[in-house]
C-alpha cells in the first residue's frame, strides 16, 4: 500500500456563471485522513447554491478508493440538490471508473427494507417464533431423551471421568450458595408467617408452616432457581464456547454424538444431585425456621422438633424430591440447548448464558405450576 507523501487537501471557490470549483491538491490515499467535506456540501445546499461543480486537479498526486468515495459523496449531494456536475478536471482514471459505476444499476432487492411493521405483524412475529421455539424445544427434548435412552441401555459414549467431574460440580461445590439462601429462606418463611400466627396466639404453628413450605414447595423451587442461575448458565456457556472453537463439530466428525457425550452426562449428574441438595436445602430451612422461633417467641428447639415431627410425611419430602427431579432435567435442558444453540462468536456466548437462565426459570415455574396443581388434585 503506498505511503502519503503529500497530505490531501480539499480547496473550493465560486467562480463566475454560478459554478462552484473543488480543487484536490496531494494524495488521496487510504493511509491518509480524508479532509473534511462539511464546507463544500454546506454551499451546495444554500440559497444561493452553484448551478455546476467542476474539479480541479491539476494538483493532484497519488489517490485510490478514498478519492472516488469522496467524489462519489459530492456527486450524490449535487443529484439530490438538482445540480449539473462537470468532470473535465478529473484524471481520465477517475473519470473511466465513475462513469462505470454510473453505467452499472444498483440490484434491486440489495438494500434492507426499513418498511415499518404493524401492531398486528409484530404479533404475528412473535407467534411464529414462539412455535419455532417450540418446535426447537421438543426436537432437543426429543435427541435428549433417545440419548438417555441408549446410556440406560449401555451404548451411550461418553467419558466417566467427565461424569464424575459435573457431579461434583453440581453437588458439592453447589452447597456453600445452597445451604445460604435455604437458611435464609427458611428464616424469611417463619418471619413473616410469625407475624400473622401472633394476632391470634398460634406461634407453636411455625413449624408447621416452615415445614411443609420447604418441604413441598420452597426448597425444591429455590434449589432449582439456583442451580439454573449457577450451573445452567455455565452448561450454555461451556457447550457455546465449544461451539465457538468449532470442538461440537469435531466430535460429529469422529462420530461421536453431541447429545450422548456431552448433553446426557449434564443431565445425570443433575437429577442425582438435585434431590439430595432438595433434602438438604430443606433441613436448613427448617433450622432457619427454628432460629427465628427461638430468638422471636422463645420456641425451644426441643417443642419446635416435636410439632415438625408431629405434620410432616414422608409424602411431603416425596412431593418436593420428585419435583426437584423434574427441575434437574429441565435446568439441564435449559442449559444444553441454548449452548448448542449458540452462534460462533464471543458475544453469543453470553447471549446463550442469559438465555439459558430465563428459559430455565420460565419453565421451572411453569413446571412447579402444573405439578402443585396435580398433587392438590390428588390429594397428596
Amino acid at each position: 500500500m503506498p505511503v502519503s507523501d503529500t497530505p490531501p487537501i480539499l480547496l473550493s471557490r465560486k467562480l463566475p456563471v454560478r459554478r462552484l470549483e473543488i480543487a484536490l491538491r496531494g494524495d488521496w490515499i487510504a493511509t491518509a485522513a480524508r479532509p473534511s467535506a462539511d464546507e463544500a456540501l454546506a454551499q451546495l445546499g444554500k440559497e444561493d447554491a452553484p448551478a455546476e461543480v467542476c474539479f480541479d486537479a491539476s494538483g493532484l498526486g497519488q489517490w485510490d478508493s478514498l478519492l472516488l468515495t469522496f467524489l462519489t459523496l459530492i456527486e450524490n449531494r449535487c443529484k439530490a440538490a438538482g445540480i449539473r456536475v462537470d468532470r473535465r478536471g478529473l484524471p481520465d482514471g477517475i473519470r473511466g471508473m465513475l462513469e462505470l459505476a454510473d453505467a452499472v444499476p444498483e440490484l434491486e432487492g440489495v438494500r434492507r427494507a426499513s418498511a415499518k411493521t404493524g401492531i398486528l405483524g409484530k404479533i404475528g412475529l412473535l407467534g411464529i417464533a414462539a412455535w419455532e421455539e417450540t418446535i426447537a424445544m421438543l426436537g432437543f427434548i426429543g435427541e435428549a431423551a433417545l440419548g438417555f435412552g441408549n446410556f440406560l441401555l449401555g451404548k451411550a459414549h461418553y467419558r466417566r471421568v467427565d461424569l464424575y467431574l459435573l457431579i461434583q460440580e453440581c453437588g458439592a461445590n453447589a452447597l456453600p450458595i445452597v445451604s445460604l439462601i435455604s437458611f435464609l429462606v427458611g428464616m424469611i418463611l417463619a418471619f413473616v408467617g410469625s407475624v400473622q400466627l401472633a394476632k391470634y396466639g398460634a406461634q407453636a404453628y411455625i413449624s408447621d408452616m416452615v415445614g411443609l413450605g420447604m418441604s413441598r414447595e420452597m426448597g425444591a423451587l429455590m434449589t432449582a432457581i439456583i442451580m439454573t442461575g449457577r450451573t445452567g448458565a455455565a452448561f450454555a456457556a461451556q457447550l457455546g464456547s465449544m461451539q465457538v472453537n468449532e470442538e461440537i463439530d469435531a466430535l460429529k466428525t469422529m462420530g461421536f454424538s453431541e447429545m450422548e457425550f456431552l448433553v446426557v452426562p449434564r443431565m445425570l449428574a443433575l437429577i442425582l444431585m438435585m434431590p439430595l441438595l432438595c433434602v438438604y436445602a430443606d433441613l436448613l430451612g427448617m433450622a432457619g425456621g427454628g432460629l427465628v422461633s427461638l430468638g422471636l417467641y422463645d420456641i425451644s428447639i426441643l417443642e419446635y422438633s416435636h410439632h415438625l415431627l408431629a405434620r410432616l410425611r414422608f409424602q411431603d419430602f416425596a412431593v418436593g424430591v420428585g419435583k426437584s427431579v423434574v427441575f434437574g432435567v429441565l435446568v439441564a435442558i435449559s442449559g444444553c440447548m441454548r449452548g448448542m444453540q449458540c452462534g460462533r462468536s464471543s458475544q453469543a456466548v453470553g447471549m446463550a448464558a442469559t438465555s439459558a437462565v430465563v428459559t430455565g426459570i420460565v419453565m421451572i415455574v411453569c413446571a412447579d405450576a402444573v405439578m402443585t396443581l396435580l398433587v392438590i388434585s390428588l390429594h397428596w
